[in-house]
C-alpha cells in the first residue's frame, strides 16, 4: 500500500491527531479511488469538500476532502492547490455526495471542478456576482435583496451604507427597556 501512495502522495503531515495527505490535480482522483477502494483504506463516505483561500499564494485556493472509514473507524484529508484559472477534476464519478459539495465550493471561492456536470450556483442568486468566501470579496457587497410591500416582489438595490453605526429603537431586551418595566423587573428595584 505504501508504494502505491507514494507516488500518488506529494506529502503527508498529522496535525493534531488528524492525517493529512497533500496531491496535486493530476494525481487526486487515483488517489482517491484508492483512499476509497484499497481493503486497508475504505474511505468509502465522502463527508466533505471544502475551500479555502490564500490570496498571497501563486495556487492561492485549497480544495479539502473530507473522508471517512467506517469500517476502519478513520478519517482522512486529502488536500490539492489550484489557482482561478485551472478547474480541479471533479469527484462526481467516485462519491454521488461530490456534486453538491463542488457546487459549494464554486460558489463560494469560484474553483472550477471539469466534469462535474451541474457547476452552479446553490447558497447565492443566480444573478450574484462573485464569490462571497474569497478574501478579497467586498465585506458590504455589492447589491442587497429585500421585499418590497409596494411592489409585491422581490427587489435588487446597491448597498447603501449612509450611517456609521445601526440605529436601535431600545425596545430590544439587549439594549433594555427605556420607560417601562418588563414582567419580573420590579424584584430588582432598590428600595430607599
Amino acid at each position: 500500500m505504501a508504494e502505491q501512495l507514494e507516488t500518488l502522495v506529494a506529502s503527508r503531515e498529522t496535525v493534531k491527531g488528524a492525517e493529512i495527505l497533500h496531491t496535486d490535480r493530476a494525481h487526486l482522483l487515483p488517489l482517491l479511488e484508492f483512499l476509497r477502494d484499497n481493503e486497508e483504506c475504505l474511505f468509502a463516505q465522502l463527508m466533505d469538500i471544502a475551500g479555502v483561500d490564500y490570496p498571497e499564494r501563486e495556487h492561492r485556493f485549497e480544495v479539502v476532502y473530507q473522508l471517512l472509514s467506517l469500517k476502519h473507524n478513520r478519517r482522512i484529508r486529502v488536500k490539492v492547490h489550484t489557482d482561478e484559472a485551472t478547474p480541479v477534476p471533479s469527484a462526481c464519478g467516485l462519491f454521488s455526495s461530490a456534486g453538491w459539495y463542488e457546487r459549494e465550493v464554486w460558489d463560494m471561492y469560484g474553483v472550477l471542478f471539469s466534469g462535474n456536470p451541474d457547476l452552479r450556483r446553490i447558497l447565492t442568486d443566480y444573478g450574484f456576482d462573485g464569490h462571497p468566501q474569497r478574501k478579497d470579496f467586498p465585506l458590504t457587497g455589492y447589491v442587497e435583496l429585500r421585499y418590497d410591500e409596494e411592489q409585491k416582489r422581490v427587489v435588487y438595490e446597491p448597498v447603501k451604507l449612509t450611517q456609521a453605526y445601526r440605529s436601535f429603537d431600545f425596545l430590544s431586551p439587549w439594549e433594555g427597556p427605556s420607560g417601562y418595566m418588563l414582567p419580573g423587573d420590579e424584584k430588582a428595584v432598590t428600595k430607599k
